[in-house]
Order: structure tokens, then C-alpha cells, then sequence
């Protein structure tokens, strides 16, 4: 049975990384490492990886980096012929650590880019969305401006009439949200549409309304994180008729290299939980969220059981902290 043809749309990014914890060391390091990402582009690598038919629609500028980015798109099968040719800015954001392994801090150049200016207007989604069975997107585009709010809410209409399946990712950067708007004044309207609902405990949390633990931390069992999944999954069943699947990560890091990773599934019905995946040896750990949607979609697509549907998300997410920049390797075992 061919699979289900996957959209993913949001914000493609370039990535700007010092090789040490400064941009500018003056004792002959002063390296900068440049990567092409954002959450959604991430998650189309990992599915198209894996065999998935994937979309992916951004706006860019006409010019030589964006059409070598889409090109690095295209060799992993990926189709970027939905992608809009217009305004002047790719997106950006610098990160002021080697590879994320240590300062965490992050700085967003991402106003006035081709992506943060489309209005309404320049998306027709009856022709963007034909052909699709799965529309994916996440919580950084409505962070940038209401417009994007919006346009998403646009999206998400037009697909439940078209009877497509719809992801969410709750991704959440408080540094984003700039414009006025809190997430949880923006977020229930548009989770409500959605029957994949993917992201943490403390991200339902912040956007959705749903409870919190605040004596949750790093020195909590792993049983104890579960059986909050399950109470935070079940409000969230209860508020949003439509979702059919929650997921969390948990991801808890002791030093720079260091990375312990497990999920939690949730259905009306079940809950699972993955095993847990540690490692000394992180090389990278951005994208690993969006590595594990990504490995999440295409094991529910491929119709796995509850339990290989969180092991695949898993393995996929942890799988990505060896691999070096902002795209996953999309390796698993089933």
C-alpha cells in the first residue's frame, strides 16, 4: 500500500554556529559553521529518509543560497516545488555555542524574512494542499506574527475539509513570541484542528493549559514523568475532541555530551512508553525533537503497533544527537 503523501510547512533556516563558545576568539579559531534547518524542514528530512513521500513549503528569496539549500532538499527526495520564490531574507539564527553541547543560547534574526512577510493572500491552500494526506506544522510559525497565526489557521481549515490527518508540534521559544500574543492565546484555536499532538509536559503546559508538576526535575523517576504523561495526555484528549495521538519527549542532559532520551505514546486507550537511550557522546543536539516527529508520523502512516510507534519516535529522536547539524540520519529498526 503506498504511503500517505506528507506536507510539512514553516520557516527554512540557516544556522550559524561558532566552533567554540565565542564568534569571536582571537587565538586563530574564528570559525563559523553554517547549516540549513528549521523544525519543519527537519522533520521532512527525517520522513523522506525513511521512505515517506514528503513535501515541504516555505518562502525563500530567488537567490543562489536558497536555491542550493532547496537543492539539498531535493537530493533526499524531498519536493520543494511548493516552496514561494519571494521577498529578500532567509531567516537565521546564530547559536553561540559549538554544536549546542554547552551554552544553550540562541539569538533569532528571523523578522522581515521572506517567510515572517507572507500575508494570507500569497498561500491558495485548495491547490497547495491536493494530492496531501498528512499536513504538518508547528508552534514556531505562529510565534513569528499573527499573520502566520492566521495563515496556519487558513491551512488547518482547508485540511479538515479535505479530510487530511494534521500534526502539531509544540515547540516553544519564549523568544519568539514577541508580538503582543501569549502561546496559550494562540495555540488552543489552532491544536484544536489537530489529531497528532507532539511535544513535552511543560509545553502542553505553556500553550495549551494543561496541568504541571512544578516539583518535576531531573532527579524524577521515569515511571513518575510517565504517569504525569498520561494525566497531562488526558486533558488534553479532553479539551481537543479531534487528537487521536499524544506524544512526549524527555530529554535530560548532565553536561555537554551528555544526553538521556526516552518518549511516552498516548491514544484514547493506550500508553506506552519507550525504553531509555543515554549517551556520553553527543556530537549535536538540535533537531532531535524534529528528528523524533518525524520518526512518530511515519510510525503511525506505516500503522505500528502502540508500543513500535514510540520506540521508532524514539530511536529516531536519539539517533540524530550523532549526526552533525540540524538534519537526522532517519535511521531506526522495526
Amino acid at each position: 500500500m503506498p504511503l500517505k503523501k506528507v506536507l510539512s510547512f514553516g520557516e527554512l533556516l540557516i544556522r550559524l554556529q561558532a566552533t567554540s563558545d565565542s564568534f569571536f576568539e582571537t587565538t586563530g579559531n574564528n570559525h563559523l559553521q553554517i547549516f540549513p534547518g528549521g523544525s519543519e524542514a527537519n522533520v521532512a528530512v527525517t520522513l523522506a529518509q525513511l521512505g515517506v513521500p514528503t513535501s515541504y513549503l516555505s518562502a525563500t528569496p530567488d537567490h543562489v543560497l536558497a536555491q542550493e539549500i532547496k537543492s539539498k532538499l531535493n537530493s533526499y527526495g524531498i519536493d520543494t516545488s511548493k516552496i514561494k520564490m519571494q521577498g529578500d531574507r532567509l531567516g537565521s539564527y546564530f547559536l553561540l555555542s559549538a554544536n549546542g553541547l554547552s551554552k544553550g543560547e540562541v539569538i533569532y534574526d528571523r523578522k522581515y524574512s521572506s517567510f515572517s512577510q507572507l500575508t494570507p493572500q500569497d498561500l491558495n491552500w485548495d491547490e497547495l494542499l491536493e494530492g496531501i494526506d498528512w499536513f504538518h506544522f508547528t508552534a514556531l510559525t505562529p510565534s513569528l506574527n499573527e499573520g502566520l497565526a492566521m495563515i496556519c489557521k487558513q491551512a488547518l481549515e482547508v485540511a479538515v475539509k479535505k479530510e487530511i490527518t494534521i500534526s502539531v508540534d509544540l515547540n516553544y521559544r519564549n523568544r519568539l513570541w514577541q508580538y503582543g500574543k501569549e502561546p496559550i492565546e494562540v495555540m488552543p484555536e489552532l491544536a484544536k484542528y489537530a489529531d497528532v499532538i507532539m511535544g513535552n509536559i511543560w509545553a502542553a503546559n505553556k500553550m495549551l493549559g494543561t496541568s504541571i508538576d512544578d516539583t518535576l526535575d531531573r532527579h524524577t523517576s521515569k515511571e513518575a514523568y510517565a504517569e504525569y504523561s498520561k494525566i497531562s495526555a488526558k486533558e488534553i484528549f479532553e479539551k481537543y475532541p479531534k487528537c487521536k495521538h499524544v506524544s512526549n519527549t524527555f530529554r535530560f542532559m548532565d553536561n555537554p555530551k551528555h544526553n538521556l532520551f526516552y518518549g511516552t505514546y498516548h491514544t484514547r486507550d493506550t500508553d506506552k512508553v519507550s525504553d531509555t537511550f543515554e549517551t556520553n557522546q553527543v556530537v549535536d543536539r538540535i533537531g532531535s525533537g524534529d528528528a523524533f516527529m518525524g520518526g512518530l508520523i511515519y510510525a503511525i502512516i506505516t500503522d505500528s503497533t502502540p508500543q513500535e510507534i514510540i520506540d521508532i519516535a524514539t530511536q529516531a529522536g536519539y539517533q540524530k544527537l550523532a549526526v552533525e547539524g540540524d538534519f537526522g540520519n532517519g535511521k531506526i529498526t522495526k
